[in-house]
């Protein structure tokens, strides 16, 4: 009798064993489809945005995406990132998941520190104060951008990340200007009427404001120094335009009171260069000033097509200033029409 009973507690072992390595199997192959297959819907839209604060461990940032319903299960992303050893490399950030992302596509992403990439455009010619309030404007910033010295940021493009404090990304932007004044400072053109870099940016900032004609840069700036060379005044209504409104459009002409105001930068006052830079100069007004083409030009005035006309005599200029008078005419006559 016992020697019957041992074979059917046997069987019965086998049949124990091998349900139980069913289980496991069955187990197994739901999570890897809970891995590598779809993930939850989006709760709403087509993505599911979340937040991964700094400083946050495995099991926390687990259960934050669970929360927003990037992934199903936050022990089975624990679990995954220990194997896959990507625990001790997810990186913190704002991460932007579609609708049904498998939970391996969001394990990577977050271990690439794939996240959402946020821009701030600082355009050639804005003053430090119109670049604070762009800063203070981006939502996904935090703290208050202070208003930088003027001329000293570099206008550009620049990728910020939620979280960023305001007050870092206009270290940033002053810290691009600084190398890139370093980068061209030596490489300047021997003889230039200016001593220092600071002198350099100041005319860089009238020549960033007097044209947004990229190929005009040079000319622009070569009037300009050939003018300092001269002793002559550089007679520019940006600088007027600054003294007024601070660098901000005035919407309508200048008037001849503020023509003869004498403000610290109105260069048809003052002799030389203003005190200060009137806008944020770009690399190529820069590039400009510090090596300026080799001409006799002194003078420009608008041509009537966005650009300006250039000459070197006075009698020159006068001619190219009744032309633009002309222009001017016929335009006010072709808008005043019925």
């Amino acid at each position: 009798m016992s020697r019957k009973a041992r074979p059917r507690s046997a069987r019965k072992g086998g049949l124990v064993l091998l349900a139980l390595g069913a289980l496991a199997a069955l187990i197994a192959v739901a999570a890897v489809w809970s891995y590598a297959g779809p993930g939850p819907a989006a709760k709403s839209g087509e993505t599911t945005v979340v937040v991964l604060e700094r400083g946050s461990g495995l099991t926390r940032i687990a259960g934050a995406l669970e929360d927003a319903g990037a992934i199903g299960s936050a022990g089975l992303f624990v679990l995954a990132a220990r194997l896959t050893g990507a625990a001790g490399e997810l990186k913190a950030g704002e991460y932007e998941f579609p609708s049904r992302a498998p939970m391996a596509r969001v394990l990577a992403d977050i271990r690439a520190g794939k996240v959402v990439r946020h821009f701030i455009t600082i355009p050639e010619g804005w003053t430090s104060e119109m670049a604070a309030e762009a800063v203070n404007r981006q939502p996904v910033l935090t703290g208050t951008a202070p208003v930088a010295p003027e001329g000293a940021l570099l206008p550009d493009t620049y990728q910020v990340q939620r979280g960023d404090d305001r007050a870092e990304v206009i270290a940033r932007m002053r810290q691009a200007h600084d190398d890139l004044m370093a980068e061209l400072w030596p490489k300047r053109q021997p003889g230039l009427p200016f001593d220092t870099p600071e002198e350099a940016v100041v005319l860089a900032s009238i020549v960033e404001k007097e044209t947004g004609i990229a190929s005009e840069r040079p000319r622009v700036a070569a009037v300009f120094v050939n003018r300092l060379r001269q002793g002559m005044r550089l007679e520019s209504d940006p600088t007027i335009i600054y003294g007024v409104s601070k660098g901000r459009a005035l919407g309508r002409g200048i008037r001849a009171s503020e023509l003869a105001a004498q403000t610290p930068w109105n260069t048809y006052r003052i002799d030389g260069l203003p005190p200060t830079p009137i806008a944020n100069p770009g690399r190529a007004s820069l590039e400009a000033v510090l090596n300026p083409p080799r001409t006799d030009e002194l003078f420009f005035v608008a041509d009537g097509t966005g650009g300006h006309v250039f000459a070197t005599t006075y009698a020159d200029h006068q001619r190219n200033v009744a032309r633009w008078r002309q222009v001017e005419r016929e335009r006010a006559a072709a808008a005043a029409a019925p």
